[in-house]
């Protein structure tokens, strides 16, 4: 457990960022990762607590007092083999995850947790530049085959598990790259891209096949250009098919003036900017230089935007939020060890952005068909006496302008694409994803398995590669009639 009186001799120390001006010339990543002697002494910090909470606050339930105990006595491949028994991907989770296994930490009671996300960011990084993470193919082949359809965290770690098991994979992923929302929803200036490609190779050389620029479902519904396969071509030629998508349908604004140009969702700008970083060559790329651009939805793909229109270099960026403004801080003894609602300030804020809360868009007004001017309101939160919910009521005379050349709608995502689903002919949840539980990640349709948000709705990477781990154990058990597979 690392030191025993690290905790009372040691500070939290925090990665560095390279400086907002700097940052902002460039997508490269920026964050510092900890030295040795610093990741050491951090590990250090991790105290004999007893019970780990933080292990059941990492979805993966990664086993966090080990592998800290191990950076601090120096045993850094045994440390990377700790943490790569219960994740696949450190790599992306010590880079983008919101770490709620520090918000579990006991330490966190008084708000000096261990910096557990900035040592599992030193372990990998460390073992790719040691050469220690290498292929893994398997001792032998079951002559299976499975298809996994979605190449982003939870269709990727399916597919490793159940290729070291010994299945033939081919992955499907529509998009012209591999990497799903990871490639294409998260900006370079977070998560650099050669991160996926060096993953990808690991999985080709442990007998993954991937198939990019391929749909599956109904042709009419693919993209130009793209090849087409159908879910009952798959079922005859694999013997388990994985539905590993993302959820893509993003929340729209039903307001006067949305079909102006100059409103688009998040995703398509997002998406447009690491098309450029990766080299392509786009024709009417939406930027943000030179205007004032207003971000509606307060989450982290709305942080993403604020990055973004900063790099290209914006006059103005504000992000607006429906919800009233978080506390400054939680409140301990009722929230630990769960995760906290409170405000948080992203890299990309602190670049620039002016932020306001329990604001909503009335109408968007423009000239000649682009908009020009977004018109919202004031609302508070009121409970009804009759169920007890909160709702929202407009404050009365609160009604305000504000410029807007760009406006993003980054306020989440309500389901996967329902083409896909009826192509498959799976059965939805009350929410429209798939319907099928965790404990076999079975669908409706025979040989059919579902995991990821395409299951569970829209969430966070590292419960994509928790469910598409757990999901690899199942499709093993179903084609092996057991399996060894971690759950």
């Amino acid at each position: 457990m690392g030191k025993i009186t690290g905790f009372l001799e040691f500070q939290r120390l925090n990665e560095a960022y390279a400086a907002p001006a700097a940052r902002l010339k460039n997508w490269r990543e920026f964050v510092l990762r900890l030295d040795d002697d610093q990741s050491r002494q951090q590990a250090a910090r991790c105290m004999d607590c007893g019970i780990p909470f933080c292990n059941n606050g990492c979805p993966v339930n990664n086993i966090i007092p080990d592998w800290n105990d191990l950076v601090y006595r120096q045993q850094w491949r045994k440390a990377l083999d700790v943490l790569h028994s219960t994740n696949n991907f450190p790599e992306f989770t010590g880079r983008i995850c919101p770490a709620p296994c520090e918000a579990a930490c006991t330490l966190n009671i008084n708000n000096d947790a261990v910096g557990i996300k900035s040592i599992e960011h030193a372990i990998i990084d460390k073992g790719w530049e040691e050469g220690w993470v290498a292929p893994q193919p398997p001792s032998r082949k079951t002559g299976k085959k499975v298809a996994v359809v979605g190449s982003g965290p939870a269709g990727l770690a399916c597919a490793q598990q159940l290729a070291r098991a010994g299945h033939a994979v081919t992955v499907f992923e529509k998009s012209d790259r591999i990497g799903g929302l990871l490639r294409y929803g998260i900006p370079d200036f977070k998560l650099e891209k050669s991160q996926i490609d060096r993953r990808i190779s690991q999985m080709e050389a442990e007998g993954v096949e991937f198939c990019p620029s391929t749909y599956i479902g109904d042709a009419a519904d693919a993209a130009d250009g793209l090849t087409t396969r159908t879910p009952s071509s798959l079922k005859e030629e694999f013997d388990a098919v994985v539905m590993t998508g993302g959820s893509e349908t993003p929340r729209d604004l039903p307001v006067p003036g949305r079909d102006l140009q100059g409103v688009y969702f998040a995703m398509d700008f997002l998406r447009q900017q690491n098309k450029a970083v990766a080299g392509d060559r786009l024709t009417g790329q939406t930027l943000a230089k030179g205007k004032h651009v207003i971000v509606i939805g307060g989450g982290d793909t709305g942080s993403d935007c604020v990055g973004t229109s900063n790099r290209h270099g914006a006059a103005s960026v504000t992000q607006f939020e429906l919800l009233p403004q978080p506390p400054e801080s939680e409140n301990k003894p009722m929230t630990w060890p769960y995760w906290p609602v409170k405000l948080r300030t992203s890299s990309s804020h602190e670049e620039g952005c002016d932020r306001d809360w329990a604001v909503t868009t009335k109408s968007l007004q423009g000239e000649n068909g682009v908009v020009k001017k977004l018109v919202a309101a004031r609302v508070e939160w009121v409970k009804d006496e009759a169920t007890g919910q909160m709702k929202m009521q407009e404050v009365e005379g609160s009604e305000f302008e504000m410029k807007a050349d760009l406006v993003l709608l980054a306020m989440g995502f309500v389901s996967p694409v329902q083409k896909v689903l009826d192509a498959f002919g799976v059965d939805r949840d009350g929410r429209g994803n798939v319907r099928a539980n965790t404990d076999d990640y079975r669908t409706s349709v025979d040989k059919v398995f579902a995991a990821g948000d395409m299951r569970r709705g829209q969430s966070l990477v590292v419960w994509a590669i928790r469910e598409g781990r757990q999901c690899a154990r199942s499709v093993d058990a179903f084609l092996m009639g057991d399996s060894d597979l971690p759950r």
